[in-house]
């Protein structure tokens, strides 16, 4: 026997995963499928659920932050840059996306 779930989510929500899961070869029902069986077998959800820190620095001093700026600004001095079309290409190729 089957049973259907039913859920509202947002529009632009909705087709940017449908885009995303057919991108990985299946469908959002199978996506959904899929978190709630690994839900299951995980007995909670199969990823990290946390609250993000308010401001991702508040743990850093202002001499940390200072010295990672300068440490940021040494290396573009140096040529130590990649763009971002660089990046996202060597991601694309690492993870298969």
């Amino acid at each position: 026997m089957s049973s259907t779930i039913q859920i509202r989510v947002d529009d632009d929500l909705k087709q940017k995963s449908d885009t995303l899961f057919k991108e990985l070869g299946t469908d959002t029902t199978s996506a959904v499928r899929i978190f709630l069986t690994q839900a299951v077998a995980y007995n909670g959800f199969p990823f990290e659920i946390r609250k993000a820190p308010a401001d991702p620095y508040a743990a850093m001093s202002e001499e940390e932050i200072l010295q990672k700026l300068e440490r940021a600004r040494m290396h573009a001095g140096q040529g130590m840059v990649r763009g971002a079309d660089e990046m996202i290409t060597d991601m694309r190729e690492k993870y298969g996306l």
